[in-house]
């Protein structure tokens, strides 16, 4: 069976595409130069033309603090483009499976969030991922939407190569401690959405569900935790870690502009035991391949 994948160098197409030998479907991967993803039209036009027996929407604006300032382009990739491609799941007759973020919630409270939970974005990119969400819902496509957390891999950017690329410009890092999730490998996530489809294309499943990495931390314990690990590898700069509050810097106006409010915004995993919850073992892995 063929599953067509959208995204090619992000860090979770650069992981499926290392699981392709293993799975018995053929994965084929494009690209925002090989189809435009500001177009809703030619990512429906794609997949009706191909005709897959599934696909996987592993493309998304994920720029945070950028989409602030230009949320129309966010909202078209983020939400107009997955939706048209859920329509032409639905005309098809296939199913779809769509990667989203915890940034839907709004960040507030101290526990973690459940899929069930009523999704109140706080800033442009997470309400760019709920209008995907909701579009793919409205599609009536047979879907599954997977929400994760603080993806970091070898690939493209991610929080721990922004602490390799401090590591090497400076001597202290300050680091906020009071917003809490769970960092989610690249690749633990690649293999569950293998499962997933698989899942789907048996006609088991369906909704949406929530996948993050364990354990949950803040990023400053996360951090550390990076900064430990590079200290048992030679030739590596390593930066002393300080915490700080939002609160501490006066930053609590523009953090809730950005959906960064102080708090929780981890996601209670919902599909344990479909795919590995890696935690530091996956860590050790990436930090010994960035280096």
């Amino acid at each position: 069976m063929t599953v067509l994948v959208f995204g090619k160098t992000g860090q979770l197409a650069s992981e499926l595409m290392k699981l392709e030998e293993k799975t018995k479907h053929d994965l084929i991967f494009f690209d925002r130069q090989e189809v435009n993803l500001l177009n809703p039209n030619a990512c429906s036009d794609l997949i009706i033309k191909l005709k897959p027996n599934a696909v996987i929407n592993a493309a998304a604006w994920t720029g945070v603090d950028v989409a602030e300032s230009n949320e129309h382009d966010a909202s078209v990739i983020n939400g107009e483009s997955p939706g048209a491609m859920a329509r032409a799941c639905n005309k098809l007759s296939i199913p779809i499976l769509h990667i989203s973020s915890d940034y839907v919630f709004s960040g507030d409270g101290n526990i973690p969030w459940k899929s069930s939970d009523l999704a109140e974005p706080l800033g442009a990119y997470g309400r760019s991922k709920l209008l995907g969400e909701k579009l793919i819902h409205e599609s009536g496509a047979r879907y599954i939407i997977l929400r994760t957390s603080w993806v970091f891999s070898s690939h493209g950017s991610n929080f721990v190569k922004t602490m390799f690329n401090l590591g090497k410009k400076r001597e202290f890092i300050d680091v906020v401690c009071d917003q809490i999730g769970g960092p989610t490998s690249a690749k633990s996530i690649a293999n569950t959405s293998i499962i997933l489809v698989e899942a789907l294309l048996n006609g088991d499943l369906g909704g949406i569900y929530h996948f993050s990495g364990a354990p949950n931390v803040s990023w400053e314990e996360f951090a550390r935790t990076i900064n430990h690990i590079k200290n048992n590898v030679p030739n590596i700069d390593k930066a002393i870690i300080s915490a700080h509050c939002h609160n501490d810097l006066g930053l609590a106006v523009a953090n809730a502009l950005a959906g960064l409010s102080a708090g929780v915004r981890q996601i209670e995993c919902t599909i344990n035991g479909i795919g590995e919850r890696a935690g530091n073992a996956a860590l050790e892995e990436i930090v010994m391949a960035i280096k």
